[in-house]
C-alpha cells in the first residue's frame, strides 16, 4: 500500500477545520486513490471534540483516509507531516483590531513553526490560514529556520475567489471564465484587487468594464471588506469559504495552476522588500514550484495602492519585532 501523505491541521477543533477535515478525507486535496492520514491539533480542553470529529470522519467510510490522530502537543501531531494547514488561532471577532490578533495569534504560530522546524517533513508545505495571516506567516517562518522560506504561503485564495466572483457577477459571465484576476498585498482592508490584467474567455477584462467609478467606488473596496461584511451580517467570520479557499490553495500549491494569487515570501520582485509575505500573482508548475508572475507593467493608480499595503505589511513586521515575534 502507498505511504499515506500525512496531512496536519491546527486549531482542527474549530469551526474552519470542521469542513475542510471532511474535503481532505473524502479526496478533495490529494486526488481519489491517494491515501492520507489527518494529524489533528488543538488545546486539550478541546480534544473530547476532537474525539468526536475522528468518529463522524470513520462514520464517513472515506476509503482513502488511512488514520486520524489527533493531540495536543504541536511536535508529535506534526511528526512527519508532509503538508500543514495552520488554520488555528483566534479569530477576528467584531470591532477587533488587526493588531490585537497578532498580539493574540503571533505566538501561537511562533511556537508552532518551532514544532514544524524539528520534526516535519524535510519537503513540507505549509499554508498558514489564521489571521493576520501574511504577518503570520513571516512570524512561522521565521522561528522554522531549516524549513526553506519558500514553503510557507499565506492564504489569500479567499480573497482572489472573492475577487473572481464580483468580477463574474459585474460583466454577467460564468465565473470559470474570468482569469488572470491578481490580489495584492495584505489580507486586510488595504489589500488591492487588480482588474486591469485580468481576463475574460481569453480577452482583457477592462475594455467590457470601462467604469473607474465602479472599480474605485464598488469593486475595490468590495473585495477588500468582503470578511467584514460577513461579520457584520452572521455575527462570525467566514467558516465555509474560508475552509473551500484554504484547500483550493493548497491543491493549486501542490499539483500546479496556471495564474491564482498567493502570499509568498518577497524577493524583490516589483519592489517589495524581503522579509514579507506579500500577495503577487503566480504559477504553479507541476513539480509543486510556485514562481512570482513576472513583467506586470502597472499604471500609477495600482502602484499607489499595492504601495499603501505593503507599507502596512511592513509595519505589522515592526510590531512583530516590538512584541518578540521577529
Amino acid at each position: 500500500m502507498t505511504t499515506p501523505v500525512k496531512v496536519a491541521i491546527s486549531g482542527a477543533a474549530g469551526r474552519v477545520a470542521y469542513p475542510l477535515m471532511f474535503r481532505i478525507a473524502g479526496g478533495d486535496l490529494l486526488g481519489q486513490g491517494v491515501p492520507v492520514e489527518l494529524r489533528l491539533l488543538d488545546l486539550t480542553p478541546n480534544l473530547g471534540e476532537l474525539e468526536g470529529r475522528v468518529m463522524e470522519l470513520h462514520d464517513s467510510a472515506f476509503g482513502d483516509l488511512a488514520d486520524a490522530e489527533i493531540g495536543d502537543d504541536a511536535k508529535t501531531v506534526f511528526d512527519g507531516a508532509d503538508i500543514v494547514l495552520l488554520v488555528g488561532g483566534k479569530p477576528r471577532g467584531k470591532g477587533q483590531s488587526r493588531s490585537d490578533l497578532a498580539r493574540d495569534n503571533g505566538a501561537i504560530f511562533a511556537a508552532q513553526a518551532a514544532a514544524l522546524n524539528d520534526v516535519a517533513a524535510a519537503d513540507v508545505k505549509v499554508l498558514v490560514t489564521g489571521n493576520p495571516s501574511n504577518t503570520n506567516c513571516a512570524i512561522a517562518a521565521a522561528h522554522a529556520p531549516d524549513i526553506p522560506r519558500q514553503r510557507f504561503s499565506a492564504l489569500m485564495r479567499l480573497d482572489h475567489d472573492r475577487a473572481r466572483h464580483r468580477l463574474a457577477k459585474h460583466l454577467h459571465v460564468n465565473v470559470r471564465d474570468v482569469t488572470h484576476v491578481s490580489v495584492w498585498g495584505n489580507h486586510s482592508p488595504t489589500m488591492y484587487a487588480d482588474v486591469f490584467h485580468a481576463q475574460v474567455k481569453g480577452e482583457s477584462a477592462w475594455p467590457l468594464i470601462d467604469d473607474m467609478d465602479w472599480l474605485t467606488g464598488h469593486y475595490i473596496p468590495g473585495v477588500a471588506n468582503r470578511g467584514a461584511e460577513i461579520i457584520r451580517k452572521r455575527g462570525a467570520s467566514s467558516v465555509a469559504s474560508a475552509a473551500n479557499a484554504t484547500l483550493d490553495a493548497m491543491r493549486d500549491w501542490l499539483r500546479g495552476t496556471d495564474w491564482t494569487s498567493m502570499a509568498v515570501a518577497s524577493d524583490d520582485s516589483y519592489g517589495v522588500p524581503p522579509g514579507l509575505y506579500c500577495s503577487m500573482p503566480v504559477t504553479v508548475d507541476t513539480s509543486g514550484q510556485y514562481h512570482i508572475v513576472q513583467g506586470i507593467d502597472h499604471g500609477q493608480f495600482c502602484l499607489d495602492r499595492i504601495r499603501a499595503s505593503v507599507e502596512e505589511l511592513i509595519a505589522e513586521r515592526e510590531q512583530a519585532h516590538r512584541l518578540g515575534l521577529l
